[in-house]
C-alpha cells in the first residue's frame, strides 16, 4: 500500500524539488500540493494524507499555525521543509521531529523519508502529538491559547474563533461545540481540548462541559456544591461539585 504524501510550499520550484525526488521512491504516492498554509488546512483534513512535507515559512499562515490550526493530535507525520537558523533547528532534534533545511540534497532527502517511513509502519508511536505541541511552545517563545479552530463536520469545513464557542459538551469520542444557533462536532478529548483555551475567558463546569465565561449570565447555587449555570440564551448547565476549585480561582483572578 502507497504512502500518502502532501506537499506544503509557497514556493513553485520547491515543491517540483520534493515531488522530483519522490518519483526516484518506490511506494509513495503525491495525491496534492498547496501553496499556503489556507489551503493546507483544508488538504489536510480533506485527504488525510499519511505523510506531510511542511513549509515553515509562508505568508499568512505558516507551517506552525497549519500544525495549531488541525491540531498536533491529527496531524500526519511530518518532514518541516525550512531554512530556519541552528538555534530553531535545535527544538526540531530535541522533540525528535524531522526536518529539511533548504537546499537540500538527494541523500538527506533519502533520510528523512526513512525515519517518516518508520513512524507511520509504528502507526505514530511516540506521541508524536505530543512533541508537535511542545514543539510549538518553544518555537512561538510561550504557551499560546488556541484561538482559532478547524473543524471537519459532514464533510463540510469550517473555519471558527475560540471566542464565538458558547460552551462544549462531550459527545462520545467528539466534542460538540455549540456556536449561536449552530454545532459542530470535533475529534477531540475534553482534557486537552481544555488545555488548549484560554482559562481566563473558559471554564471547566463538568467533566462533560465547558462553557465561555461572557455568555454566562448567572451562576445560582444548588445542593450539595452544585450550581446552575444560566447563560445569556437562557439555557441551563450544571456546575459539578468536583469543578466548583475551578470557579473559585476563576472569581479570585477577577476580584
Amino acid at each position: 500500500m502507497s504512502i500518502r504524501v502532501l506537499i506544503v510550499d509557497d514556493e513553485v520550484l520547491a515543491r517540483e524539488r520534493i515531488r522530483d525526488l519522490l518519483r526516484g521512491q518506490s511506494g509513495y504516492e503525491v495525491i496534492g500540493e498547496c501553496s499556503n498554509g489556507r489551503d493546507a488546512v483544508q488538504k489536510i483534513l480533506e485527504l488525510e494524507p499519511d505523510l506531510l512535507f511542511l513549509d515553515v515559512q509562508m505568508p499568512g499562515l505558516n507551517g506552525l499555525d497549519v500544525v495549531e490550526a488541525v491540531g498536533p493530535g491529527h496531524m500526519p507525520v511530518v518532514i518541516f521543509v525550512t531554512a530556519y537558523d541552528q538555534y530553531a533547528l535545535k527544538a526540531f532534534e530535541v522533540h525528535a521531529l524531522d526536518y529539511l533545511l533548504k537546499p537540500f540534497d538527494r541523500p538527506r532527502f533519502q533520510k528523512s523519508l526513512q525515519r517518516a517511513q518508520v513512524q507511520i509502519q509504528q502507526q505514530r508511536t511516540g506521541n508524536l502529538d505530543d512533541r508537535l505541541r511542545v514543539l510549538l511552545e518553544d518555537l512561538k517563545g510561550t504557551r499560546k491559547f488556541l484561538d482559532r479552530l478547524v473543524v471537519k463536520d459532514a464533510g463540510r469545513i469550517f473555519f471558527l474563533k475560540a471566542n464565538e464557542i458558547d460552551w462544549v459538551e462531550a459527545a462520545g469520542n467528539y466534542l460538540r461545540l455549540h456556536v449561536g444557533k449552530e454545532s459542530h462536532l470535533l475529534r477531540e478529548t475534553m482534557g486537552r481540548f481544555e488545555h488548549q483555551l484560554d482559562p481566563n475567558h473558559f471554564l471547566r463546569i463538568h467533566r462533560s462541559a465547558i462553557v465561555n465565561i461572557e455568555r454566562v449570565k448567572e451562576f445560582r447555587p444548588l445542593f450539595h456544591g452544585e450550581y446552575s449555570v444560566i447563560l445569556r440564551d437562557g439555557r441551563q448547565l450544571t456546575l459539578s461539585r468536583a469543578y466548583r476549585g475551578r470557579l473559585n480561582e476563576h472569581l479570585r483572578r477577577l476580584l
